[in-house]
């Protein structure tokens, strides 16, 4: 698994952890606890689209994954910085410690 992968496991880990499902897993019995949800779009998509697209309590939030140490590109920060001015909550994780920012916002829904 790659490094990125592996964030982005850590990221699903999370999700799950704070009832944030898989859009696939709409109308199965697990589904029926959710709070949230999230998609990843499909890859090669369109340049600078986050990861991870979902919704919390009815807040709409995007995750970037990144290797450790790796930068988002400038396509990745101006839909950060535009799904952040138009409202929504918007994550670069690259680990434990910055997916503790998306933590907090969670918690305090």
């Amino acid at each position: 698994m790659t490094e990125e992968g592996k964030v982005k496991a850590l990221i699903k880990e999370t999700l799950k952890k704070y009832g944030i499902l898989n859009a696939a897993k709409a109308g199965t019995d697990e589904a029926k606890a959710a709070v949230g949800w999230y998609t990843m779009p499909t890859p090669r998509g369109v340049k600078g689209i986050p990861d991870f697209i979902g919704h919390y309590y009815g807040r709409f939030f995007s995750i970037e994954a990144k290797a450790p140490g790796k930068e988002p590109s400038g396509f990745q920060l101006l839909q950060n910085d535009t799904i952040k001015q138009t409202g929504g909550a918007a994550f670069i994780v690259d680990g434990e410690h910055s997916l503790n920012a998306f933590k907090r916002w969670v918690e305090r829904r």
